[in-house]
């Protein structure tokens, strides 16, 4: 099943935002084309590099961003796909809004600009048995990313990241429509230093999805390891409400010693209303609770992964 996903969104923290993605399969599932399109206006809070920042280390970071990342996958045997894409990020206006006073911010150690474009070239490997990625049933899922950027592409430094998603659903019990879903998410930077906005961050996937539990952007660093499940069950026998539990765990290397110092776990419950009884899609509603009193309202239309 194929999906296109396009929204504008203002919230109450003056944010604007228009993500316009596609999965798109041709006949036969003999290519996947993949579009992530991403406009944004945005204040957003950001709190340092590392697991180990505390709600006291946020302040105001503005910016534009303009995201365009296209990729195409051939398939090369049942469920296994080759794929090459081109990934753009670009952004601008960027400024702190009232940092701390003293000892300069993590982004100004890091480096603070005015700008910031990174232009590259992925190289894609993908296995995909689901049939519907917007619900998807007992089937597996593996997708790895090789990013390698350009000056002469118009990047501002050439660099390299390694990103790795894999997911697994299963029937639980298996006599029942439950799923028992399990989805870690990794991301590694393997050379030179990426600009400050485009290394991991909480809700950096593709959805913003991950770190449920947590507000987006609450962490970040160089590296990322996350993992999470979730319980998928029905309520009532038609299918129209269902409801889940999850729990998620994060962590970022830290901005001076590179290791993995901390592990940031969260967890939360929701329900699921049936919109479109043909594709399975769900209207996602979920509350999640993380450390130090952070908790929030998760909404998403289709499954969070």
């Amino acid at each position: 099943i194929s999906s296109i996903y396009a929204v504008a969104k203002y919230t109450e923290n003056k944010q604007f935002i228009v993500p316009v993605q596609a999965n798109i399969w041709t006949e036969g599932n003999k290519y996947n084309l993949r579009t992530d399109w991403h406009f944004e206006q945005f204040p957003q809070l950001t709190y340092g590099l590392g697991s180990l920042t505390t709600t006291a280390d946020g302040y105001s970071i503005n910016y534009n961003y303009v995201r365009l990342y296209q990729t195409i996958y051939k398939t090369v045997s049942t469920d296994f796909y080759v794929g090459l894409g081109y990934n753009f990020d670009d952004y601008y206006h960027i400024s702190e809004v009232n940092p701390p006073p003293g000892d300069s911010t993590d982004f100004r150690k890091y480096g603070l600009t005015p700008t910031s474009v990174s232009s590259g070239l992925t190289l894609n490997l993908l296995y995909d048995g689901r049939r519907n990625s917007i619900n998807p049933e007992q089937s597996s899922y593996a997708n790895i990313i090789y990013r390698t950027n350009f000056t002469f592409l118009g990047s501002d430094a050439a660099w390299q990241s390694l990103n790795v998603d894999l997911r697994r659903y299963i029937n639980f019990p298996s006599s029942s429509k439950n799923i028992l879903a399990f989805w870690t998410y990794d991301w590694f930077t393997l050379s030179r230093k990426p600009p400050y906005l485009n290394l991991p961050s909480t809700a950096s996937d593709t959805y913003q999805n991950f770190g449920r539990g947590y507000i987006q952007g609450r962490f970040r660093g160089l590296n990322l390891l996350y993992l999470e499940s979730e319980y998928r069950f029905g309520i009532t026998h038609n299918g129209f409400l269902g409801g889940v539990v999850f729990a998620n765990a994060e962590s970022f290397s830290e901005g001076t010693s590179g290791r993995f110092e901390a592990v940031l776990p969260a967890w939360g419950g929701g329900v699921r209303i049936k919109l479109n009884k043909f594709s399975k899609t769900n209207i996602c509603l979920d509350y999640g609770f993380g450390l130090h009193g952070s908790s929030g309202i998760f909404a998403n239309l289709g499954e969070v992964f």
